[in-house]
């Protein structure tokens, strides 16, 4: 097989279901984005085994997918089949979700001693340290949930959360309105005569500092904001 090409599969009945594909635009259709098949396949037949190059009948294509037509059969093998990644594309896919990883624990989470978040460099050090293995398709925050258990042998790290008192002058409340959402949940609010909205805003701990820069620019620096005790 060429490093140009690679194989979608999928099993159904006992029997084996192969289509080579490019590998680029065969990953952005599993992930659904806008790409014809015509620029996916690279041959419209469907192989029991690629490599060895054994198609598979018309009768099996039937009998499994309900249909000949390839387009179809493709369409079903690369939304609900195993892709297989070439090794760029794994590297790349498992740099990103480690990103992602580190993002969240980051947001999520602080160093109790100083209620301070972890720099994200820290992080991926400590992930490193306890041989952390990051699984390219598993969901972010479900891996960042299984990390932090694992950071605690050697990082102290809390996911404690804060209540936060916010006020926000009118002018800013249509825009800053989702932005505070985004980071909490809004526990209680209230509307001054002058327009102004104030809020009880609890948060991870570790989304304070961003909390903060964000309503500033937002706000242009007119925001008052304090952790309640």
């Amino acid at each position: 097989m060429s490093k140009n090409y690679t194989v979608a599969r999928i099993s159904i009945k006992e029997k084996n279901f192969e289509i080579i594909v490019k590998p680029d635009p065969a990953l952005s259709y599993r992930e659904g984005k806008s790409v014809p098949l015509s620029e996916v396949l690279v041959a419209d037949i469907v192989f029991s085994d690629a490599k060895k190059g054994l198609k598979v009948s018309e009768g099996d294509l039937q009998a499994a997918f309900g249909t000949t037509d390839i387009q179809k059969i493709a369409d079903v093998i690369l939304k609900r089949g195993v892709l297989q990644l070439t090794a760029e594309q794994r590297r790349r896919m498992v740099e990103e979700k480690r990103r992602q990883i580190i993002t969240l624990i980051s947001r999520q989470c602080v160093d109790p001693r100083t209620k301070l978040p972890h720099p994200p460099l820290r992080i991926q050090q400590a992930l490193e340290q306890v041989h952390f293995s990051v699984d390219p398709f598993k969901d972010a925050e479900e891996q960042a949930n299984e990390a932090i258990a694992l950071l605690r042998s050697v990082l102290p790290i809390s996911t404690e959360k804060v209540s936060v008192s916010v006020k926000i002058p009118s002018q800013y409340v249509g825009k800053a309105y989702g932005a505070v959402k985004s980071f909490g949940k809004i526990k209680r609010e209230s509307w001054g005569s002058d327009g102004s909205w104030a809020a009880i805003v609890e948060m991870p701990a570790g989304l304070y500092g961003p909390f903060l820069e964000k309503l500033g620019e937002i706000t242009r620096g007119n925001i008052q904001a304090e952790v309640l005790k």
